[in-house]
């Protein structure tokens, strides 16, 4: 047994370079039940996705908690530290909840292991989430973020009220599928039968097989395009609005802060959901607070302005689609005279259809590598990147720097007055450099 927050903390952690993700229910559901199934207590609002799901989060537990509901969040991965992806309005799990129940868990653990496995980290933090909600703090909602996929994913031991689907692209291929369908159908294993579905899946393949799963199992489908729909009003950095339309009402002029095109997408997914929320059970958000609420949402990590001097734009952009939406931001949104484009990714990610989107617009590329075991290294990854320079004819400068620290510290060196910083990769890199940043006095980052 654990003695400490530390050690517990310790036990958790290790698993994942142990074990890895590991998809399947049967580890959760054996647990779970020993644990005298805790997830039957809660009412749960499941979020899947490829992209987005952290945005739609936090706008779904801001409106919720500004109408007076206790809402429980699970999200991941955590920016700062580990209780950051398991809150009650908005405050994290406490270190001593984190260790009381990880000593409740490691016996079961344990006695599992030999019949179904160890469990990964994932699972572990899915369980633990699961037991503080239902054991300690008592939310009346629990806003619950898929990890990876839906289907085999370990938050879908959950009956949720409604499932929300954000959008579908190419990630974690080598898990969850090679083609949209592929990935759509594991995103899409959320829905349950007779629980209404709210979708922004705008590729059509991906709709396609959102519209099957949801008919298949009798669930009702609020479709992006369909039952709803957004119109884009104004757009500048730090502020966009949009109207909303839905099936059972209008909303117009919504005020958000968070930047880029897909922010809209993200919040009208969000109010659809609050729409079915309010249908279907009563949960209701006045006015008034539901725009103040979307007005006030961020979401760390996510086209983040963390320094202003020098401009230093953080953004979690890990993926095909994510770096075609951060380039489309950074054209359309944001001033400068030219990008310096800090770059750590992990190993099982579509690197060169990612620096397809991204690097058109980049005028320095250092690449660096992520402190986590499954990183990319930053010579291979900088050579991928030489490739598309040479084969394009594009003037683009390529550094590989693997130390993370000493590639940031290069990027501000430079950079002018008038350029860009852009950090951006796996949300692991993405932690440190945004603790580097917000944290160390400049003296110390040797800027």
């Amino acid at each position: 047994m654990f003695d400490s927050y530390g050690q517990a903390l310790e036990w958790i952690t290790k698993l994942m370079p142990l074990h890895g993700m590991k998809p399947g229910l049967e580890r959760m559901e054996a647990l779970l039940e020993r644990l005298e199934s805790p997830h039957r207590r809660l009412k749960f609002i499941h979020v899947a996705g490829t992209n987005g799901k952290g945005s739609t989060c936090a706008f779904l537990a801001a409106a919720l908690q500004s109408a007076g509901y206790e809402v429980g969040t699970f999200t991941s991965p955590y920016l700062e530290k580990y209780t950051n992806r398991i809150q009650v309005n908005g405050e994290d799990i406490p270190e001593a909840s984190v260790l009381s129940i990880a000593n409740r868990i490691k016996p079961l653990a344990d006695e599992l292991e030999p019949l179904h496995g160890a469990l990964s980290m994932f699972e572990l933090s899915t369980a633990i989430a699961i037991v503080y909600f239902a054991t300690e703090a008592y939310p009346d909602l629990v806003v619950w973020e898929t990890g990876m996929g839906g289907r085999l994913d370990s938050t879908n031991v959950v009956a949720p009220l409604v499932s929300v689907i954000t959008n579908v692209g190419l990630d974690h291929t080598d898990v969850l599928g090679e083609t949209i369908p592929d990935i759509a159908r594991e995103k899409a294993g959320i829905i349950k039968p007779g629980v209404p579905v709210v979708s922004t899946a705008m590729n059509e393949e991906a709709a396609a097989v959102v519209r099957e799963t949801a008919a298949a199992r009798k669930a009702t489908l609020y479709e992006v395009g369909k039952q709803f729909r957004y119109e884009t009003r104004e757009v500048q950095e730090g502020r966009q609005t949009f109207d909303f339309e839905g099936p059972f009402r209008a909303l117009p002029n919504v005020a958000i802060t968070m930047d880029g095109l897909h922010q809209q997408a993200n919040a009208a997914l969000a109010l659809m959901t609050l729409e079915v929320l309010r249908q279907y059970y009563a949960i209701i958000v006045d006015d008034e607070d539901l725009y103040a609420a979307f007005a006030r949402t961020a979401w760390k990590g996510r086209l983040e302005m963390v320094s202003r001097e020098p401009r230093i734009l953080l953004d979690g952009a890990h993926n095909p689609d994510g770096a075609k939406t951060l380039a489309d931001t950074l054209r359309s949104v944001y001033t400068y005279r030219k990008i310096v484009f800090v770059l750590g990714m992990l190993r099982n990610k579509n690197h060169p259809e990612y620096l397809r989107h991204i690097l058109p617009i980049v005028d320095t590329l250092i690449v660096t590598e992520p402190d986590f075991f499954k990183k990319m290294p930053a010579v291979e990854l900088a050579e991928t990147a030489a490739a598309w320079r040479d084969a394009s004819g594009a003037a683009l400068s390529v550094t590989a720097e693997p130390d993370w620290k000493a590639a940031l510290d290069r990027a501000v060196r430079e950079a002018g007055p008038e350029d860009l910083i852009v950090v951006s990769g796996s949300l692991y890199f993405l932690s440190d450099a945004r603790s580097r940043v917000l944290n160390l006095p400049n003296s110390e980052k040797g800027w």
